[in-house]
């Protein structure tokens, strides 16, 4: 079984159920048209099912190895990775100033989806030099852009983040990394950081590290950290390469999945001390790193919509495939074996796997044209409205959408059955690969507690609650309907909202009140508030279209899925009382 994108349901859910199709036509975007969306995603989609899928097997048998000359690729990623180049793929999005196509953010996540969903080992390279863009086109130096821009938006250099130390994982006040000035405006860094993908590799000739650091007489604690641009190799005045840096890659992690793509532990100033240059000011390196992290929390998300579409497709074939029983009432002759897709519960797996992808990739997707709106609407109040929308769904496209990853990997690995837990199947590499998701670019415990701590009061609460006022109307507009199946959605999703609205009330109340009750259910308050994002959204393509299909999945997904969200509100508002009822060497 291979992946084959669906540009169909990508295409509308993007144009459609996202709004890019309100941006066609418009500012940065007047040469945007759906025409052209559907253009670039059909031959995007031939490079993911004919190039980078093939790759996804034989990348995880052979993984990423450390070589003396450094780590080396899966075969056939290096000339994947050239086509990928050449396709100009890595440039949507950028600034034209720079070689940049200047096409919305929006589809650049789309495209961000196939790639991953082919070989998430290979996409994950993109998406971390989409970040150093990001950071380099918001905070960089004249000069850094002149050396670094154009070669990264074109792909023929890669970005890096490097965050993680030995002891310093999501609290960034334990980082040691230090950089020293040199008078020249140079920095000598030293330091170890650990878990950097695609830290060093064999497909580009220079690799373009993001380092934080502490200067010799910074502050302590996060306020004292800066950001530094490290190569791997120096950078000439006229942009030929130079010297090798002194950043190597000293090994690559054994893990759980995503073996084609080297993670690696890295090594700045083991020998004469790395070469950097500051990003921004002096102590503010944080504020840049954020940059680059929030773009990479909203594609993270994606991965989790594409190893998600990846394992239904291969449990769907399965499923038409397999033969084993027969459904009660069957009319099979005695003797013969119905495909498994005929049984009840097998069909409510598939069904849950389907709707749930759908409902996370229209998250990721509307989180994408807000940001696009953000930059391109046509008022400084829509612009102003539509950043807080994208702040409110980032860490709700992130962690909602990786959570669905891995459970849709698993389901997958249920429909196969026993089969399913043998590695020759495919089925378990989604879900060793899926795993990943939660934990990194901020693991999902902590976009929950960005969500209730910091998103949920952005303007009063009024964002949030603007938000829930939108799904009400789609809740209203599906129950004056004619049609039984979409009025039985509006009345669903009417009913999870009115959870939501406890909920919420009760996260707005108790961060004054009692914060530790807030953040004890942020968690399944999170999850509460994605389902019911996933089910207003599948409502709108259900009155957006007349297709049975979309109606049959809105209605699946309002009768099975949203009516969890009521289990979800008691954990919410249990507040932290019975989290601390057991010392910790009760515990045991």
């Amino acid at each position: 079984m291979t992946y084959r994108p669906p540009v169909r349901d990508m295409a509308f859910a993007l144009n459609e159920i996202a709004g890019l199709s309100a941006l066609a036509g418009k500012g940065p975007f007047a040469d945007l048209s759906p025409e052209l969306v559907d253009a670039v995603m059909e031959e995007g989609a031939k490079l993911a099912a004919e190039v980078l899928a093939p790759l996804n097997r034989s990348g995880d048998a052979e993984g990423a190895k450390l070589e003396k000359s450094g780590a080396t690729v899966p075969s056939g990623f290096a000339a994947a990775y050239r086509q990928w180049v050449e396709g100009g793929w890595g440039s949507l999005a950028a600034t034209p100033d720079y070689g940049g196509q200047g096409l919305p953010v929006s589809l650049a996540v789309a495209m961000q989806e196939m790639w991953n969903a082919a070989c998430m080992s290979f996409g994950l390279c993109p998406i971390l030099s989409q970040g150093a863009i990001e950071a380099l086109t918001a905070h960089g130096t004249e000069e850094q852009k002149k050396l670094y821009l154009a070669k990264l938006v074109s792909g023929e250099w890669t970005g890096t983040m490097n965050l993680t130390e030995p002891q310093a994982g999501s609290d960034l006040n334990a980082l040691k990394t230090k950089a020293v000035p040199q008078g020249d405006g140079t920095y000598r860094i030293t330091g170890t950081k650990i878990y950097i993908t695609y830290g060093d590799h064999d497909m580009t000739d220079n690799i373009v590290h993001l380092v934080l650091a502490r200067l010799p007489d910074a502050p302590a604690g996060t306020k004292g950290i800066s950001l530094f641009l490290v190569p791997k190799f120096l950078v000439k005045p006229d942009g030929s390469l130079g010297a090798r840096n002194d950043a190597h890659c000293i090994g690559l992690e054994e893990k759980l999945g995503i073996h084609g793509s080297p993670t690696c532990v890295m090594s700045f100033g083991e020998n004469t001390g790395a070469i950097g240059t500051l990003i921004g000011e002096e102590n503010r390196g944080l504020a840049c790193m954020f940059t680059m992290m929030n773009n990479a929390r909203l594609l993270v998300g994606t991965q989790g919509v594409a190893i998600a579409e990846a394992a239904y497709q291969h449990a769907l074939a399965y499923a038409k495939e397999r033969r084993q029983g027969r459904p009660l009432g069957s009319t099979l002759a005695p003797g013969d074996m119905a495909p498994i897709i005929e049984h009840p519960d097998i069909r409510r797996m598939l069904l849950t796997m389907k709707s749930s992808t759908a409902a996370a990739r229209a998250i990721c997707y509307a989180t994408g044209v807000a940001i696009d709106t953000a930059h391109a609407g046509e008022t400084a109040e829509i612009r102003a409205a539509a950043q807080a929308r994208a702040d409110l769904l980032t860490p709700i496209a992130k962690s909602f959408s990786t959570d669905i990853g891995c459970e849709v990997a698993s389901l997958g690995v249920q429909i196969h059955g026993g089969m399913g837990f043998i590695e020759e199947t495919g089925a378990a590499q989604f879900l060793r690969d899926a795993r990943i998701l939660p934990i990194y670019e901020g693991t999902n415990g902590i976009q929950a507690i960005d969500l209730v701590s910091r998103k949920l009061s952005l303007g009063n609460g009024s964002v949030a609650q603007g938000f829930i006022a939108e799904m009400r109307e789609t809740a209203e507009a599906a129950r004056r309907s004619n049609a039984k199946t979409l009025s039985a959605v509006g009345a669903a999703l009417d009913d999870a909202l009115d959870t939501l609205d406890k909920a919420t009330a009760y996260m707005l109340a108790s961060l004054k009140s009692a914060p530790n009750d807030s953040l004890a259910g942020a968690s399944p308050y999170l999850r509460l508030f994605g389902t019911v994002a996933g089910g207003h959204f599948l409502a709108q393509a259900a009155l957006k279209t007349a297709e049975s299909a979309r109606l049959a999945l809105a209605g699946f997904y309002a009768l099975n899925i949203l009516p969890g969200v009521h289990g979800l509100l008691g954990p919410a508002t249990a507040g932290a009382e019975t989290l601390y009822a057991l010392t910790a060497d009760e515990l045991g």
